[in-house]
Parts: structure tokens; C-alpha cells; sequence
């Protein structure tokens, strides 16, 4: 049984994986989730969506934001997942996206640095409920910013994490890529333009051997990466990524996928690819800035 500290990270290297939770891929069957309430969410000028949906003066609906939300955790429930919640606090509108506060790894979780002010108070909650669940910390970011939706783990002993210098910098990166190489894991950083917020918005896993890219919005060098790496690119357009969140996607382990439903050339894609697809409506949320990645914060996956 594990036991509760604020740093599990033994300096140097060497840190003993988790029996009882941690992830050491994107696409492991995923057993528990932590996901983050819905009630004081809001849109905030955050990225490019978030941005347009308040030039466009579309309306905001708090009722249908719950109703998503709900379906969200339905589908996770439906396929067999465990869903742990958050604690709401009122001062953290953006406490629905659970992926940048934490990112987990096989030694316990990651506690970020945030980068806007309303979202740097989440760490407070996060680090109460590792603590309830007994969930070591790995470390906290202490250099720069983090946020988790620049991080994946790719597979056992790789981990591609972006940084725009606007959300995550370059600091941060050099912090964490220190922790990992110590581990023996390859730590692949990737440079993008802060327009697309996290690197979720542009490439998200779907099986092992499997990814969601919007090929526009990337340099060749991030697709040549995934290739040596025995990843076959479905490529999703531009639009599509911006508009809908597209990329921003979630693996269920098992040949599964949990996908937006405004996804539809995705969802054909991935049933061709011969994987069951679990698709919810998030379009209240998404407009906000993010979608089903955003909002998924694995706690334990099947070691693949």
C-alpha cells in the first residue's frame, strides 16, 4: 500500500514505480480518473477558441455545461473506469481541466507551476486530494511553468512534452527532462507557437501505435519524431482541431477511445482502424479552451 508524501523522486534516479497507481503510457487501459467538478466554470480568454467564442458573443450555458459534464463521466463509467472528482472551489474557473494542475507518471503525480493567475490556486486542492487518496507526489515543477496539457507519455520510457513559453517554459522543461533522464526515459521537447495554448490541442494518442495531428499546425520534425517511434499519424484538420478540439482526445486502453462528438471524420477514421468509440457532446466546455484531454487526468492505467 502506498503511503502519502510530497516527494517521491529519489535524486539521481532509481525511483521505485507504484504498485497501486500511476500510468507509464497514454494508451493503457484506464482503471481511475480524476476529473474536475463543472460547477463554477466560465470562459475566459484563455487560447484562440476561448477567445473567438467571446468575440462571437455566443452564449454561455451553464445547465448544458453540467449536462455535458454528466455524459462525460457516463461514458468513462460505461467503460469501466473508476472517476474520482475534485473538490469545487469558487475561486477556479478553469478547475474543470484537470490534465495541467497534475500529471501522473509510474512514480506518483507531477503538481504543476500555472501560468494564469486564476488558475494558480488549483495546486491547493489537487495536492488535498493526492493526499486523501494516498497518492505519492512524484515532485512539484519549482522552475518556470508547467502545465499538463503539454505532457504525454507516449509509451513506456518516452515522453513528449511541449512548451510555447507562454504556458509551459522553457525552465520547466528543463526541470522535469532532468527528472525523467534520470529515470533512463527518453524526454523529447518540443518547441510551438503559443497560439495552440498545449500540445494536446494539436496531437493526442489513440492506441500505441496510433496518433491524432493536425499535420498543418506542426513541424515535420514532431511527425518524424512519432514515426521513429512506430506512430502512424491520422491527421486532422486544421479547423477540426481549432473549432472543435479534434486532437484533444482521450485512449480507453483495449482499442477504445472516448472522442467529441462534433469529431465525426474522427470517429470514421478510428472505427476504420477497426476501435470502439465512446463519443460524448463537450461543445459547451470546449468553446471555453478545452476538451475531453483537458479534462482527464489519469490515475492509474494498465502498465503496457
Amino acid at each position: 500500500m502506498t503511503e502519502f508524501t510530497f516527494q517521491n523522486r529519489q535524486r539521481g534516479g532509481g525511483t521505485t514505480p507504484l504498485q497501486d497507481w500511476g500510468i507509464d503510457s497514454e494508451t493503457g487501459v484506464l482503471r481511475d480518473v480524476l476529473l474536475g467538478p463543472p460547477d463554477n466554470f466560465q470562459w475566459l480568454a484563455s487560447n484562440a477558441t476561448s477567445r473567438r467564442s467571446l468575440r462571437k458573443g455566443f452564449k454561455f450555458d451553464q445547465q448544458a455545461v453540467y449536462r455535458q459534464h454528466a455524459a462525460m463521466r457516463a461514458c468513462y463509467e460505461a467503460a469501466g473506469v473508476k472517476v474520482h472528482m475534485l473538490e469545487p472551489d469558487p475561486a477556479l474557473p478553469y478547475q474543470i481541466f484537470t490534465r495541467d494542475s497534475s500529471v501522473m507518471t509510474p512514480w506518483g503525480a507531477i503538481v504543476s507551476q500555472m501560468s494564469n493567475h486564476w488558475r494558480r490556486g488549483e495546486y491547493a486542492e489537487i495536492v488535498r486530494f493526492y493526499q486523501r487518496q494516498q497518492i505519492p507526489v512524484y515532485d512539484m515543477i519549482t522552475s518556470g511553468t508547467f502545465e499538463g496539457g503539454d505532457f504525454q507519455v507516449i509509451k513506456p520510457g518516452v515522453v513528449l512534452c511541449g512548451y510555447s513559453g507562454d504556458r509551459t517554459s522553457k525552465a520547466a522543461i528543463d526541470q522535469v527532462s532532468a527528472w525523467f533522464e534520470a529515470e533512463g526515459w527518453e524526454f523529447f521537447s518540443y518547441e510551438f507557437d503559443p497560439f495552440y495554448l498545449h500540445i494536446d490541442v494539436v496531437c493526442s494518442m489513440l492506441t500505441d501505435g496510433l496518433a491524432a495531428v493536425c499535420v498543418d499546425a506542426v513541424e515535420p520534425e514532431l511527425i518524424q519524431w512519432l514515426s521513429g517511434h512506430g506512430i502512424e499519424v491520422v491527421d486532422i484538420s486544421f479547423r477540426d482541431a481549432i473549432r472543435h478540439m479534434g486532437c484533444n482526445v482521450v485512449s480507453l486502453g483495449g482499442d477504445r477511445v472516448l472522442l467529441p462528438e462534433e469529431a465525426t471524420r474522427l470517429q470514421e477514421i478510428c472505427r476504420a482502424h477497426g476501435l470502439e468509440v465512446f463519443s460524448v457532446d463537450v461543445s459547451m466546455i470546449s468553446a471555453g479552451g478545452g476538451s475531453l484531454h483537458c479534462m482527464c487526468q489519469p490515475l492509474r492505467r494498465d502498465r503496457v
